[in-house]
Order: structure tokens, then sequence, then C-alpha cells
């Protein structure tokens, strides 16, 4: 087997301790060691938020670091998580919440790392054509006659109560229980007065439907459109390109983007196990290493490779949608109803904002979520939020992976955090659609600012 490039062996290692695992990993000044696993099978789902895994085969930053990947598609987000936990992947493109789920026990139990954010952004609500036109007199009309964005669902509340004085639930889908989507639907639906519903897991009930206004299920993302169309739901959140797709199809339009919810939010996440990580240091390392050359290429030159990136992407080995599809939202504009093209050039972000650092803070506003809305059945201390969230948000691995990049000259100080003052939490968030402010200094705090939701004290 030939080398791209010649490796070094470390000569020595530093163990990081974060308290829950100890793993070996070369300093800065050290020079990385050989591959322990060479061979890996990395999964994902068709979404455009997959692109730094795609981009890091493509462009050859998995082999510069002598690592040889098969990238496989799989079926819905439980496959995949399964697939990492039984060994069959090496690693995989996750939501958010599965890695921080499965570590805390909700639903499948298992120690899931994650060393790299994937992106920030890159979703959206989608309605029917149908509850499109029955929002529109609600939502305020700019001088052109299009409507003021973003678009609360205070205009989708209306629509909801008429449904339910009709006796008719009203479906929505999201992509999995613990998904981003979930979380965003329900906070856009409840900042404009709408239930979403409880989970109440200790009594058995995960159907998180619970004094719901809006009934929310699960419907893997490439079947969204379809699912739309038959009728089964009115709307759903969804990743890319599957809210493009409904325009495309003129079954409906998209309503609202996750940048308009929350700015900047975390989105998808690289899992793996805890013991791979622990088993094979350098794999890891060198496996962030390319994830994160590919972010850079991604987003460098403001943009520029994104055409190229969207012809990658719509290879039916990766998204496998149209190329027009995939550009239409991720090469710097988003259309909401058909010909409402708008520029949203950070629709799609995956290095700029240090979107590629894993934040405890991030796991954390998940993790709030997640007792808001009663998959965490009782109160849990900020110190619960923080310890669980260093179990799985890995900046160790992170920096060890941007420091040996920046002493090789592939990347520079100013691109990254500065490492010897970051604590792994963001500056309060201010950007939500509702103006709450988010500390993830302060779940329990932040848990109780909301008026629909449980609050500190509440058990269903």
């Amino acid at each position: 087997m030939q080398w791209k490039k010649p490796f070094r062996k470390i000569a020595s290692s530093l163990l990081l301790l974060t308290g829950f695992s100890t793993l070996a990993l070369p300093t800065q000044a050290e020079e990385l060691g050989y591959p322990e696993k060479e061979e890996l099978t990395f999964g994902f789902i068709k979404l455009t938020d997959m692109a730094p895994i795609a981009i890091a085969y493509e462009k050859g930053f998995f082999e510069d670091e002598g690592l040889y990947v098969t990238i496989e598609a799989q079926a819905n987000w439980k496959v995949l998580l399964d697939g990492v936990i039984d060994g069959r992947l090496d690693g995989a493109h996750m939501l958010a919440g599965q890695p921080i789920a499965a570590t805390m026990g909700f639903g499948t139990k298992a120690d899931i790392i994650t060393p790299f954010s994937m992106d920030l952004n890159g979703n959206g609500i989608t309605v029917s054509n149908a509850i499109w036109e029955q929002m529109k007199p609600n939502i305020p009309k700019q001088a052109d006659g299009r409507p003021v964005h973003p678009i609360k669902a205070d205009a989708l509340k209306p629509v909801v109560e008429k449904y339910k004085a009709d006796g008719k639930p009203f479906n929505m889908g999201m992509v999995f229980p613990v998904s981003t989507h979930n979380y965003e639907l329900r906070y856009w639906l409840a900042a404009g007065g709408i239930h979403p519903g409880y989970y109440a897991p200790h009594k058995g009930d995960i159907s998180g439907q619970i004094d719901a206004d809006a009934l929310l299920s699960v419907t893997p993302p490439p079947q969204m459109p379809a699912t739309l169309e038959a009728g089964t739901i009115y709307g759903y959140c969804v990743g890319e390109p599957w809210n493009q797709q409904a325009v495309f199809k003129d079954i409906g339009v998209p309503v609202v983007t996750d940048y308009e919810i929350w700015k900047d939010n975390p989105e998808k996440v690289f899992g793996i196990t805890r013991e791979f990580a622990e088993k094979y240091p350098n794999t890891t390392v060198r496996i962030t290493r390319a994830l994160i050359r590919a972010a850079m290429w991604l987003d460098e030159n403001n943009n520029a490779n994104r055409p190229e990136a969207v012809k990658i992407l719509s290879q039916s080995n990766y998204v496998g949608a149209d190329y027009d599809v995939i550009a239409n939202s991720m090469t710097g504009t988003f259309e909401y109803e058909k010909g409402d093209k708008r520029e949203v050039p950070d629709f799609n972000v995956f290095f700029r904002y240090n979107a590629t650092y894993p934040y405890y803070s991030d796991a954390i506003w998940y993790l709030t979520q997640m007792r808001r809305w009663g998959q965490i059945s009782e109160d849990k201390s900020d110190e619960w939020y923080k310890e669980l969230a260093a179990r799985v948000y890995r900046p160790d691995i992170y920096q060890a992976a941007a420091k040996s990049l920046i002493a090789e000259k592939l990347a520079s100080t100013q691109q990254f955090p500065d490492f010897a003052t970051e604590d792994g939490f963001r500056d309060p968030q201010t950007h939500f659609i509702d103006g709450i402010v988010y500390n993830g200094q302060k779940p329990n705090e932040y848990i109780n600012k909301f008026s629909i939701g449980l609050k500190s004290g509440q058990k269903l």
C-alpha cells in the first residue's frame, strides 16, 4: 500500500483528560503517528450537509492521512446510529442529538463522541401549497408584494386552530426524535403559540404528542416531499435539498429557514464510538484533520468552490438530487415561494464562525430542548448538563488535529478559536426568532424563560 505522503512517528504523547476517558493525542509540536486503522467505512444520510465527508474523499484529504475510506448511504438515522454502535460503520454524519441521546440513554444506550461539528444552519420548514394559501392572509407584505421574512408560526396558528375545531389532526414531519429538525420545528411552533407536544418516557410514551396542537412524527429526509404530496403531513422540517425539492416539484413552500429561527445554529456532527477513539487515537485525529480541511475548502474564497461541491453532491452515490435543486440553497440563495429567491449567503456554513469546533454549549442547547419537551423527564443540575456535554463533545481531539494542521502550515491560527483561552462555551446567543437569549452556562435559567414547555420542578 503506497502512502500519498510520508508519515512520522509520534515522539511522545500527551494524556488528555476529560474526566470520563483518557486518550493519548499528539501535542502541537509533535508529528502525527501512523493511523492504527487505515481502511474505514463511514455512513451518511442523503443531505447536502454530509458534504465534508464527500469532499474529504473526493479531494484526497482522507488519502493524505493514509486513510482509505468507503462511504455508504444509510436508509435512515436509526440504521446509521446502529451501524456505528455495532461496528459496521467506523463513523458517520450524525444528527447532533444522536451522540448526546445515546450517551444519556434516551433510546439506544451507547458511548458516542464527536470531535467535529459538520456545519451551521442548512434546514428549513416547508408547508403544503394548501396550507400556504391559508397562511398568506396572516403574513405582512413588503412593498413589492412579497412576504416579510422571517415568517413566524403566528401565521400558522389560525390554520391549526381551524383544524382542531373541525376535529382534524394537524400532522407535520421531522426526521428523528433527537434531531435538530424536531427541536427547531418545536421551537418555531411554540414561539408562535402552537404546542408541539410532550414526551413522557418514564410513562412509556415516546410519541411526543401529549397536549399537542400539531402532531409531529418521523419521516426519513428523502421521503419528505412525497409524504407531503400524498397529504399524510401538511408540513415538515428537514435539511436540504428536500425543501427546495418541494419548490421544484411545485408541491410546497418553504416558509422559514433555521438561520431565521436561530442564526448560525449548530447542525450535524461526525460521530464515532468512544471505544474507537481510544483504540485508534492517531486515526481519530487524522479523520478530524481531513474533515477540517474539507470544511475549509467548502467555505474558502467566499464559497467559490460551492459549484464544484454541488456537482459532486449531485452524484447518485452522494445526495443524488438534481444539480439545480442542490445549488438553489448551497450557492448563497434560498427559494421560498416559487420565484421568490432571496440571498442567504450563510444558509450553509461549513467552516466560518468556528463552525467545526465542538462547543459544549451547542450540546447543552440540545439537552435543554430535550428537557423542555420531556425527553429528559426530571430536573437536572446545571453541572449535569455540562458534564454530559463534556463526555460527548471532544474539543481536545479537535484541537490536536487543528494544531497539527497549523504546524504543517495547512491552516493558520487565525482560522480557529484561541485554544489557550477557549472554554467550550460560546458567548450568550441572541439571534433567536422569539428574542430569547441562550447562555449555555445557565441551562436551567434558559429553560425557565419559555412560556410553552416544561420548567424547573415540572414532571408529566
